[in-house]
């Protein structure tokens, strides 16, 4: 049987690695997640990409007390829970995913797709559940697929997607999308066209806040030349790619979390710029600014919580 154009699958104790011509992915179990995206040699994660539901408060938000009715979402981004993992390989779902039960697949395994489902539970009260599915196929793509599942008596989101921190600052990123920085309510001086932005660069508000933000999106390439191996001495630059799939995304590529932002009072007191924060998102909240004691986003731009949100991307 020629396995040329085939993906090598590789069933561990507590993870699946799948391994092709120049690429290496593990997805953890025991952490819940893709744990590592090695291309060409070089990782890209430093953290499991993980849903996110919180953006650094804006003077805007706290303004008009938003954080107070919405401030449950920063716990649910900062602790969450992996419930349930589903993996199909060639489309036939994998029963025996852990040890010693998965040692009936310690023969050589080759496929042209895996899939890799996990389901997240919020801390929120009421919960409700996040299904972040990644599916790989032969040629090194993942194409994946982000479910938010609404649920009535949630507060309104700040903002909805998928956080990717990786290994070191990049040195720039490109993307096809809109100009300059945008928001749902901020897009009207916004032009269409490819882009390239030099360094992280992060406003520098009196009191650090949410910045960065790109909406309809689609598609950005972030590039680093560092990497945390001291032994390693390529430093060429390679770039991660993030596509769309069906309708656009927004995003923001920051040196920061947004816990990070929120808990500064002042630019001095953030910490050394050492990461690179990639937020793919599917829906995101206007930031306002009638006036900033009191009036409130308008209501189109607000997300709400007890719908649903779907979207994907595709990473090359």
């Amino acid at each position: 049987m020629d396995y040329t154009n085939k993906m090598k699958i590789i069933f561990g104790d507590v993870t699946l690695g799948i391994h092709g011509e120049a690429f290496h992915y593990i997805f953890s179990y025991q952490k819940g997640g893709l744990e590592s995206l090695r291309k060409y040699g070089k990782e890209w994660l430093y953290r499991i990409p993980q849903p996110t539901f919180w953006r650094a408060t804006t003077d805007n938000d706290r303004g008009n007390g938003f954080p107070l009715k919405s401030g449950m979402w920063m716990s649910a981004d900062i602790f969450q829970k992996c419930v349930d993992i589903k993996v199909l390989i060639d489309g036939q779902q994998i029963e025996k995913l852990l040890a010693p039960d998965n040692n009936c697949y310690n023969i050589p395994t080759f496929a042209d797709t895996a899939e890799i489902i996990f389901t997240y539970k919020t801390i929120t009260v009421p919960s409700t559940a996040v299904e972040v599915s990644y599916t790989v196929t032969a040629d090194g793509k993942i194409a994946v697929q982000v479910h938010y599942h609404g649920k009535k008596g949630l507060p309104e989101l700040p903002v909805f997607g998928v956080r990717f921190i990786m290994p070191t600052k990049a040195s720039g990123y490109m993307y096809e999308g809109l100009s300059g920085e945008t928001y749902p309510d901020r897009m009207a001086g916004g032009v269409q066209g490819s882009y390239e932005v030099k360094g992280l660069p992060v406003t520098p508000y009196l009191v650090p806040q949410d910045c960065g933000m790109h909406m309809q999106t689609e598609s950005v390439t972030v590039y680093r030349t560092n990497v945390l191996d001291n032994s390693s001495t390529n430093v060429e630059k390679t770039g991660l790619t993030f596509r769309s799939s069906g309708k656009p995304f927004a995003f923001s590529c920051l040196p920061y979390t947004a816990e990070e932002l929120e808990n500064a009072t002042h630019q001095e007191e953030l910490p050394p710029a050492r990461r690179t924060v990639l937020s793919i998102c599917g829906a995101v909240r206007g930031v306002g600014g009638i006036d900033s004691w009191g009036s409130d986003v308008e209501a189109e731009y607000h997300i709400d919580a007890e719908k649903d949100i779907l979207y994907g991307f595709v990473i090359s």
